[in-house]
């Protein structure tokens, strides 16, 4: 979902004893040096641990909800703001008002597979058939999860407003609460994933017309929705790129020259294997140390936020049968939209006037991940830029600051698009 403690600045000695095991040494001592180094073990379980979200799939036994659907047509829109937002600031929502929610599966043709997507649907009450769609992505990690945006989509559509708001939370195909298919996940699969949710006939926001969809995605997931609409592959009538990023835990440390590469695929394919990969995986990822060592220091800016419900409910995620495929392409930045800072950047700027864009930093993101954030400050392309409270994943932490910034964010460009 985001990038683990590689993101952040590492000892010279951690350094120095990751770089050796990976650039060093013949692959043959590879595994042996990491299963019996701590301060290498330390190093790859901060890269593959991740961050989501707080309980389990919600199934209300009876809520109804309406099909997307939207009137809206990209127009012109507002300049370029930058603005920071401190504390907790009041949310105009209506208690009294409840919130439909409906869970179910979607079965994504791929490749001759039928994958099983998990996917939620939250409406206010006096949510109707004007009321205007929100497809909210999750940040990809090994526990990734429609949880890390509930109580967000929550927050927004239960506000009574001059326009209602229909949030829709999708799983990442090999994530969350989705089938789990040993595949070979990369940038292209998962951007795949996305156009199919929002254009296939017989998706769940297919009656919304996909340039009548807010896209909201966090880290990875608000990058690779930005290439697939610079590519023309998605029209959404704007976009939100919560703490987004582009660079995978190893290459952003190590770098992607050709030996490097060599050795990233060969620490995949172990991964992937049918017993060491399992081993390696529980031993790095998969416990609850290693989770929540990381969420207390990078994915949460604040530790006393990181409670042991939401280390448990993570835990229980990577336990799920196929959960390390997709960490495997993640940690070797096989599903990294971008290879460089000027290709970040260049995905932003050719949005330039075709839509609105915003972007929100954290303030308290590693030192890596907020100079990428950073870097679209001002950066043509982007018509607003935010900061707010958190570090990876603002909308599980601070959500009731996300949702006021994204509401904020959503009642604007309706405005501009009238």
């Amino acid at each position: 979902k985001f990038l683990p403690d590689f993101s952040k600045p590492l000892t010279g000695r951690e350094i120095n004893t990751s770089w050796w095991v990976l650039k060093s040494q013949p692959f043959e001592s590879f595994l042996p040096s990491f299963f019996l180094s701590t301060r290498s073990s330390k190093a790859l379980l901060a890269s593959m641990a991740a961050f989501s979200v707080s309980s389990p799939p919600l199934v209300p036994s009876s809520c109804r909800i309406r099909r997307p659907f939207l009137l809206l047509a990209p127009k012109s829109f507002k300049p370029v703001s930058v603005r920071a937002s401190v504390g907790n600031p009041s949310v105009s929502i209506d208690d009294k008002v409840s919130v439909q929610t409906k869970t179910s599966k979607w079965e994504w043709k791929f490749k001759g597979n039928s994958i099983g997507i998990h996917y939620e649907e939250h409406e206010g009450e006096r949510s109707d058939s004007s009321a205007k769609n929100i497809l909210m992505i999750p940040t990809i990690s090994d526990v990734s999860t429609v949880e890390e945006w509930r109580s967000v989509a929550r927050n927004i559509v239960q506000r009574d407003g001059e326009v209602n708001w229909r949030a829709t939370i999708v799983d990442w195909p090999g994530l969350g609460y989705s089938d789990k298919l040993k595949m070979d996940y990369d940038t292209d699969v998962m951007e795949k994933f996305v156009v199919d949710f929002m254009n296939s006939p017989e998706s769940p926001m297919s009656q919304a017309g996909n340039d009548d969809v807010v896209i909201i995605g966090g880290g990875h997931a608000a990058t690779l929705a930005v290439r697939a609409t610079q590519r023309g592959l998605l029209k959404p009538s704007a976009i939100a790129a919560v703490a987004p990023t582009w660079a995978g835990p190893l290459p952003i440390v190590f770098g992607r020259d050709s030996s490097m590469e060599t050795r990233y695929g060969l620490l995949r394919g172990t991964l992937r294997a049918p017993g060491v990969g399992w081993m390696m995986y529980n031993m790095l990822v998969s416990n609850e140390k290693s989770i929540e060592s990381q969420y207390k220091s990078h994915v949460y800016a604040d530790q006393s936020n990181v409670t042991e419900a939401i280390i448990q409910s993570r835990y229980e995620l990577t336990k799920q049968k196929g959960s390390r495929y997709v960490p495997a392409a993640f940690l070797t930045g096989l599903l990294d939209p971008v290879s460089s800072r000027d290709e970040f950047l260049q995905l932003f700027a050719d949005l330039e006037g075709k839509l609105p864009v915003m972007v929100m930093s954290t303030k308290g993101a590693p030192k890596r991940s907020k100079a990428e954030m950073e870097a679209l400050r001002g950066a043509k392309g982007v018509s607003k830029f935010v900061e707010v409270e958190g570090a990876l994943l603002p909308q599980e932490e601070y959500p009731s600051l996300v949702a006021q910034e994204l509401y904020n964010f959503l009642q604007e460009t309706c405005a501009s698009l009238k």
